[in-house]
């Protein structure tokens, strides 16, 4: 179901997102614990809530008015530097609640905050004052380096054929790459990642550390 739904059902938990796993763990629930409940029906109310769930995500993504009832709409908090109170009160949160987020933000004074807005999923945005920004290469006048995506090539012992596949590499080239960096055996590093600029990166395991 959370396939069938999306991802953010995992990483943005809504209010309606948040009664939904209560309600599916209540259909399992009923299914393991009593007698006269069985799989079939588990498995008609499963369909029932996925396709209900499913409406609901079509409704509020195609109907402005309905979203803000169904599913909240984002609180500003600190608005120029200054923090409603009253948006702060209405949305149950106190001083420390709010200074603990914003510390999760890396911010550890509210000095710094020009903007911060509370999501529907409880999350909180930060924009900090200009002064506080940290410094960007742009703003030195730097020439950015090259981003490049990074694939892991062996993870715990396991070789990832499929990273190698997208690299146009195979077994034989990894080990390669390993006896330039002193090992023997592929099952010696943690995680050996690989990256264009950078070639291969190995991570040992913490045993081995000062060998």
């Amino acid at each position: 179901m959370t396939r069938f739904l999306g991802k953010k059902e995992i990483s943005q938990l809504t209010p309606f997102d948040f009664v939904s796993s209560l309600v599916l763990s209540e259909l399992v629930g009923n299914t393991i614990y009593q007698d006269d409940v069985h799989y079939p029906e588990l498995l008609f109310a499963l369909a029932l809530w996925a396709v209900l769930s499913y409406l609901f995500e079509k409704i509020t993504q195609h109907s402005r008015r309905l979203r803000g009832p169904l599913e909240g709409s984002p609180t500003l908090l600190i608005r120029q530097g200054m923090i409603d109170m009253k948006a702060l009160k209405r949305q149950r949160l106190d001083m420390e609640q709010l200074r603990m987020m914003l510390r999760q933000k890396d911010i550890f004074a509210i000095r710094e905050v020009n903007y911060a807005i509370l999501e529907t999923n409880g999350s909180l945005s930060v924009l900090k004052k200009p002064r506080y920004e940290p410094v960007a290469r742009e703003d030195l006048k730097l020439e950015a380096p090259k981003s490049d995506y990074s694939l892991s090539l062996v993870e715990e012992g396991v070789i990832q054929e499929e990273n190698l596949s997208k690299l146009g590499r195979d077994r034989e080239w990894l080990f390669d790459e390993l006896r330039k960096q002193g090992y023997d055996d592929w099952r010696e590093p943690a995680y050996v990642e690989w990256e264009e600029d950078e070639g291969v990166f190995v991570l040992e395991h913490q045993e081995n550390k000062g060998r």
